[in-house]
């Protein structure tokens, strides 16, 4: 069956970076768009970027453009954020879900997500 499970969360200060990984499996991971969500205590999911299939086309929050970068290596199955200059309004449940196309332009809703890794922004 389809899994994904993050990875890479903690508590980083005002600045700091972190990368979250996901790991994906029960599924051709390479013929999927793929995306990263977060949820704050209190609020609703936020869409946090998106990629296509073979990586070569991203979208991001305006909240994360310039500090966020998404990618995904598809001969481990993987799909990672990486989060640079991160600050307290960041602090979240991220997740990661599989789109149900190769092209989030096709199709920006998911099937699957996984359970989530902590992000705590904190000095």
């Amino acid at each position: 069956q389809v899994q994904l499970v993050e990875s890479g969360g903690g508590l980083v200060q005002p600045g700091g970076s972190l990368r979250l990984s996901c790991a994906a499996s029960g599924f051709s991971f390479s013929s999927y768009a793929m995306s990263w969500y977060r949820q704050a205590p209190g609020k609703g999911p936020e869409l946090v970027s998106r990629i296509n299939f073979g990586g070569g086309r991203t979208d991001y929050a305006d909240t994360v453009k310039g500090r966020f970068t998404i990618s995904r290596d598809n001969a481990k199955n993987t799909l990672y954020l990486q989060m640079n200059s991160l600050k307290p309004e960041d602090t979240a449940l991220y997740y990661c879900a599989k789109l149900r196309s190769g092209s989030y332009a096709v199709s920006s809703t998911y099937d699957y997500r996984g359970q989530g890794t902590q992000v705590t922004v904190s000095s």
